[in-house]
């Protein structure tokens, strides 16, 4: 009764977490945005503190490398893309008459379409009517934010939170992890202890290594795409890289994109060849060099898992969903191993009956099993039990019906 007490307790206390990170959202994000820097820079402050530095100083160190890094990206990466952007959209007719001249044939061929029906005329003039409503939309959003300086206060306040709280954050990083583990309940503590412990491990190769590789591959695609020649080639690179994260569906993307691109400014077969061993030599550099160095075997998670946690966490929670949906589903990995593995030891599954089965089951098992006769294996439990000191049982003795002397 007791457990089912703590159990329906358990379910209430989620349930009123879900609830109150729906209505906080909007103002959960910038502390999430903090939560995320300062996780990946806890450990460059640790090991400036075991080199002899002190927490405050590394701190200070770490912070100033970050606020660097985000600032050049900024002024630098940013201007690139509007630039690449405004490209994109001027060449677009061009991008649409070279589907059209493709793709048309093959609709009016299979799909009972009469020639005429996707005119190039008409695809651009809805491309356009449609640029304009999305630029009228905006403007009309940009004009209501500034009217209302309520909206652009809130704005630059979490924009100024979040350096503050990154700050904070990486000074007190271990001081609020000894905290929470004091308040853990004892019974649960080892329990609670070991999936912390697992959910780190999986969250730092993903946050840590996942972001290092889809990083290189949007360089070494954006480097290769510019060395080929493609206008285009800092936009599609790094698009392909930010979405790396999914299995092949960078190059997926990459290839696509990369290869209409191609096909519409030289207007040959060499160029879209090149661009596709580009992202060939790209996808091998991260099956053979990238994931297994920077992020391991530790993750496990499913392209499906990984496509459908994006979605959902933007679908309930905006882009603070979006933010955290892959950290929480690498967490919810962690606590579903657990779960399977206490299911596989209890007695709903059976496994006291598989301890125990009936005679001549576990030699019958064991013929189906064994390709030839295998040596005897000493007893894992035996040598766990073993002295420390070295001392262990004559395995002779072990066969005997006759007792110890």
């Amino acid at each position: 009764m007791i457990l089912e007490t703590r159990q329906w307790q358990g379910l209430a206390l989620l349930l009123l977490l879900g609830a109150c990170l729906y209505v906080l959202a909007p103002v959960l994000t910038p502390f999430a945005v903090a939560a995320l820097f300062a996780y990946l820079g806890d450990p460059l402050v640790d090991r400036l503190q075991r080199r002899g530095l002190s927490r405050t100083m590394a701190v200070v160190l770490v912070f100033a490398v970050m606020s660097i890094v985000v600032v050049l990206v900024l002024l630098l990466l940013v201007p690139m893309l509007v630039r690449q952007v405004g490209h994109l959209v001027e060449q677009l007719p061009s991008y649409v008459e070279w589907l059209r001249a493709r793709i048309e044939p093959l609709l009016v061929r299979y799909a009972g379409l009469s020639p005429g029906d996707l005119g190039s005329d008409q695809i651009v003039d809805l491309l356009q009517a449609h640029w304009r409503e999305a630029g009228g939309v905006a403007a009309g959003v940009v004009g209501a934010v500034t009217k209302s300086g309520g909206t652009v206060l809130g704005w630059l306040a979490n924009l100024l939170v979040i350096p503050v709280v990154i700050f904070y954050l990486l000074r007190d990083w271990d001081l609020l992890l000894a905290r929470l583990h004091e308040l853990l309940p004892r019974a649960v503590e080892p329990t609670v202890t070991r999936l912390v412990r697992d959910s780190d491990s999986v969250l730092g190769a993903f946050l840590r290594g996942q972001l290092l590789v889809m990083l290189a591959l949007g360089v070494f695609y954006t480097l290769g795409l510019w060395a080929v020649g493609i206008d285009l080639a800092l936009l599609i690179g790094m698009g392909a890289g930010l979405v790396s994260f999914v299995p092949y569906l960078g190059s997926i993307v990459g290839i696509g994109v990369g290869v209409v691109a191609a096909f519409v400014q030289y207007q040959d077969w060499l160029h879209p060849l090149l661009v596709m061993a580009v992202f060939g030599a790209g996808q091998t550099l991260e099956g053979m060099v990238l994931t297994p160095k920077l992020v391991g075997d530790r993750i496990g998670l499913h392209p499906v898992a990984v496509i459908f946690a994006v979605l959902a966490g933007g679908q309930l929670f905006g882009f603070l969903g979006i933010l955290v949906a892959l950290p929480v589903a690498a967490v919810a990995m962690v606590l579903l191993r657990h779960a399977h593995e206490r299911y596989l030891a209890s007695g709903l599954y059976g496994a006291g009956d598989l301890a125990n089965p009936p005679v001549g089951a576990a030699s019958a098992a064991t013929a189906l099993r064994s390709d030839g006769p295998r040596e005897p294996e000493t007893p894992r439990i035996a040598a766990e039990a073993a002295p420390a000191g070295g001392a262990t049982p004559n395995a002779g003795s072990a066969s005997t019906d006759k007792p110890p002397p």
